[in-house]
């Protein structure tokens, strides 16, 4: 299998013999025009409307950091409270204090609200279209604040997996919709670093409810800890829904809840996959680590601190990992992180996790391990373009609902029979190799992209203004010429391969 056609004889492109399948016809014409701004692409899709949109004169920033603020604030009040689900789990496996409840229907639960909100993510994206994010928004604010209050006054097994089960997921998987596509809007330079601080605010959540929660149900106890967090997170998402702004008409966001065109792109089959493994890996350190604690013998305040510190290292290292993805490259970011996730899942938490002391620091590459969260948004335009992105990422999450759903359950029934810390060992070890199924599904799409730059000849003008406006071109009459004929002929798996160990910026 040949890279692409002879330079000296294949015809200019067209729509009828483009040498790449249709599905990817909408990200090589964002790409394009980029690269060539007087010309109008043959490939340019028409929004919804029927009418050209073109994208507004704005300056990067400006209003945009209110947004951030704004999707800050909402992340770590949904998100960021999903995180604390880890107290409340250790609380319920060691009070009984839920009629007709096992420890895996616990963990069930946990894993129950987080596929809840990637499963309702093609209504939410319905509701966009037709409501606005606004609306939207105060929607699952009032979904999540009804969860917590009905989860107040639950004391059987089916009463709390419809409250803080279902309910809660409903609310957060509207709050999360409405405002994940936001933020690489209103940025084009700075879009990683932007996007990366908005979702730090689920750590810095995670941080506060985790402490927050254990003084709360030790103090007031189970149920006014829960309608303290209800009056909580009505008020901050309730008042974020009235500032929040997005930039949908300017740039001709489509919200398609299926867009059936990506289910033929192989490259957006590897970038589920990344989130696949990576999400398995990430729900079952976030909602183990406290109970994890416990069974290795330390106390619900050290446990909590625990879990702390792993939220604190979300909070601090998502924007890092931003800035370093705008300078080093966002493929590049998001596989080495991973795979640094699955090397101290590894050696960190299997070896040092045993002390106090060594469960802390691995508590502190937290921001390693939910890598897919500051990365999701700007590797996706990177692969579908910013118009897609919307619909590209409502399948995304459908696809992510199964490891969600069953996670922290294959975690706890993972565990060995024995009292300390090495009941968690193969929890530990199929961690570990869920975070490396992650970092082979994000080099091969790196591998994928290179491949693709390579065939269309990119000169550096042309790779800068790819990166940046995150879409694959289609080869034009000057950039095919510039195909390097020796690798014309390669196989496309020793090119996929080589590529593999290609140090590149992307």
């Amino acid at each position: 299998m040949t890279l692409g056609p002879n330079p000296s004889t294949a015809p200019a492109p067209s729509r009828q013999n483009a040498s790449f399948p249709p599905s990817n016809q909408a990200p090589m014409a964002n790409a394009r025009a980029a690269v060539e701004p007087e010309s109008k692409s043959l490939f340019d899709e028409s929004p919804e409307d029927g009418d050209a949109v073109k994208e507004d004169e704005f300056k990067e920033g400006g209003y945009g950091w209110v947004v951030v603020f704004g999707v800050w604030l909402v992340n770590m009040h949904t998100w960021g409270l999903i995180s604390s689900y880890a107290i409340f789990l250790a609380y319920y496996l060691r009070s009984g204090s839920i009629i007709g409840a096992s420890p895996l229907f616990f963990a069930f639960i946990g894993g129950l609200s987080t596929s809840m909100a990637l499963l309702v993510s093609p209504l939410a994206t319905y509701s966009i279209k037709t409501l606005g994010t606004r609306i939207t928004l105060f929607i699952g604010a009032v979904f999540e604040a009804g969860s917590f209050i009905g989860a107040s006054f639950s004391t059987h097994a089916w009463q709390l997996l419809l409250s803080q089960g279902v309910c809660f997921g409903l609310g957060m998987g509207f709050c999360f919709t409405a405002t994940v596509g936001i933020v690489p809007q209103w940025f084009t330079k700075r879009r990683s670093f932007a996007n990366a601080l908005a979702t730090g605010g689920s750590g810095f959540g995670g941080l506060t409810y985790a402490l927050g929660a254990n003084a709360m149900i030790t103090n007031l106890g189970l149920e006014w800890a829960f309608r303290i967090l209800a009056i909580t997170c009505f008020t901050v998402n309730g008042c974020v829904s009235l500032i929040i702004k997005d930039r949908n008409k300017a740039v001709g966001a489509k919200h398609i809840a299926f867009h059936k065109d990506l289910f033929f792109q192989p490259e957006y089959w590897l970038f589920v996959g990344w989130g696949f493994f990576g999400i398995i890996g990430y729900i079952i350190v976030v909602f183990s680590i406290a109970d994890f604690a416990l069974q290795a013998g330390f106390t619900s305040d050290q446990a909590s601190l625990a879990s702390a510190m792993f939220n604190l290292s979300q909070a601090l290292g998502r924007p890092a990992i931003g800035l370093l993805s705008d300078r080093l490259g966002k493929m590049n970011v998001a596989g080495i992180g991973t795979l640094i996730a699955s090397v101290v899942a590894f050696f960190l938490w299997i070896f040092a996790g045993k002390y106090f002391a060594g469960l802390i620091i691995y508590a502190l590459f937290g921001a390693v391990a939910g890598i897919i969260w500051p990365c999701v948004g700007p590797v996706g335009a990177e692969v579908v373009g910013i118009q897609l992105l919307p619909a590209a990422l409502s399948l995304y999450w459908i696809g992510l609902v199964f490891p969600a759903t069953f996670a922290e359950v294959i975690g706890l029934s993972l565990k060995r029979e024995m009292v300390g810390a090495g009941v968690y060992l193969n929890v530990q070890v199929f961690t570990g190799f869920m975070f490396f199924a992650s970092f082979l599904s994000m080099w091969l799409l790196r591998s994928w992209k290179l491949r693709q730059m390579e065939y269309l000849g990119l000169y550096e003008k042309g790779q800068e203004a790819a990166i940046h406006n995150v879409a694959v071109i289609h080869p034009n009459e000057e950039s095919k010429h510039e195909v390097v004929s020796t690798r014309r002929q390669q196989n496309i798996v020793v090119s996929y391969i080589t590529n593999m160990f290609v140090m590149k910026r992307l």
